[in-house]
C-alpha cells in the first residue's frame, strides 16, 4: 500500500490530527504487509478500501473509526486484535 496515497486520503477524508494519522498509517501498513486482510477478504488492502470502511463507522475521531473497523474484522474472521491503536501520541 502506497504510503503517501493512504496518508492523503485518510487526511481528506477525517481531518485527523498528526498523531492520529501517524498511528492509524502505520497500523494500516502493517495490516497490508500482514497479508491477513487480503486472504480473509480476497481483495487487497487499499487506501480506498480503508476510507470506505472507516465511513461506514460511528462518528468519532480517526483511531476511533479504525479501531471499530478493525474490532468488526475480529469479530468475523479473528486475529486481528493486534492491529487496534492503543495509543495515539500527541
Amino acid at each position: 500500500m502506497d504510503r503517501d496515497e493512504l496518508e492523503r486520503a485518510l487526511a481528506e477524508a477525517f481531518d485527523p490530527t498528526p498523531g492520529e494519522l501517524r498511528v492509524v498509517c502505520r497500523q494500516a501498513r502493517d495490516l497490508a504487509d500482514s497479508g491477513r486482510y487480503e486472504s480473509d477478504v480476497g481483495a487487497a488492502l487499499s487506501p480506498g478500501a480503508v476510507v470506505g470502511n472507516l465511513r461506514d463507522a460511528p462518528d468519532g475521531r480517526l483511531p476511533e473509526r479504525w479501531n471499530w473497523w478493525i474490532g468488526s474484522l475480529e469479530l468475523a474472521f479473528g486475529g486481528y486484535a493486534a492491529f487496534q491503536v492503543r495509543a495515539v501520541e500527541r
